[in-house]
């Protein structure tokens, strides 16, 4: 993982747009210029903590966008009031000069820097020592929803569609009470099913749910009948639990 993010740092003046209607995008945006910080680092962190849930409470007592604990790490980011958590553009920018002051901390190295922003920086080491279990997971995670950024939302030479977060259905396949699981179970459908688009979430309660994520009629049609034949038979997995605006004409 090291490698991978890494190579993503030194070719963030290459990485594409974000084309789709995420939300809060401007405020990632001005977040991600203060610190000189790739914006879909910024919004690949958000999406896998907070799935861009503005008011999510962790049961570690972190909050906002990017799942700022309170009150130590909002205090020495100079953050006193915890409303102020639940504004979306300080909570990004708060975010932001964590992730890059973490980054400084371990001389560039992401990988530990992403640790300690899930696990704390005191129990993570500098150099070459192994990242402690029950932390180096996080990195991997982080870097699965920055994937997806780039899969679905980005604009590419070939395609400039916008996709509309907010119209996005995400059904829950399974959950564990350990990442680890998690991350094999997602494994194993993306394996299985390649046409599809699964993804995993921590919850505010700390556990781990692999998810179907449809993003409009066509990809539920698609979806359903397999995921049915395939043994996973909750009452989402109906058409008619589904609900999609309907695409503007231009």
């Amino acid at each position: 993982m090291q490698q991978r993010w890494r190579t993503f740092l030194e070719q963030q003046e290459h990485q594409p747009a974000i084309s789709a209607r995420l939300p809060y995008l401007h405020c990632f945006q001005r977040a991600a210029a203060a610190q000189q910080l790739p914006t879909l680092l910024l919004l690949a962190v958000a999406r896998g903590e907070s799935d861009f849930d503005a008011n999510a409470i962790s049961k570690a007592n972190a909050h906002g966008l990017m799942q700022i604990q309170w009150p130590g790490t909002a205090n020495h980011l100079g953050i006193y009031r915890l409303a102020d958590l639940y504004q979306p553009c300080r909570n990004v920018a708060a975010g932001g000069r964590y992730l890059k002051e973490l980054l400084q901390r371990y001389d560039g190295d992401l990988h530990r820097a992403l640790a300690a922003y899930n696990h704390g920086p005191s129990r993570i080491t500098k150099g070459d020592a192994p990242i402690p279990d029950g932390a180096d997971w996080y990195s991997r995670y982080i870097y699965r929803h920055l994937q997806s950024l780039l899969g679905r939302y980005a604009a590419t030479a070939t395609s400039q569609r916008q996709t509309d977060f907010s119209n996005e259905q995400k059904l829950l396949l399974v959950e564990f009470s350990r990442p680890y699981r998690a991350e094999a179970m997602l494994a194993h459908l993306i394996a299985r099913f390649p046409a599809l688009h699964f993804d995993w979430f921590r919850t505010p309660a700390q556990r781990f749910r692999v998810v179907v994520v449809i993003a409009d009629e066509h990809a539920a049609k698609q979806a359903l009948p397999l995921l049915k034949a395939a043994g996973f038979n909750s009452r989402d997995f109906s058409e008619r639990h589904l609900t999609f605006k309907k695409k503007s004409r231009l």
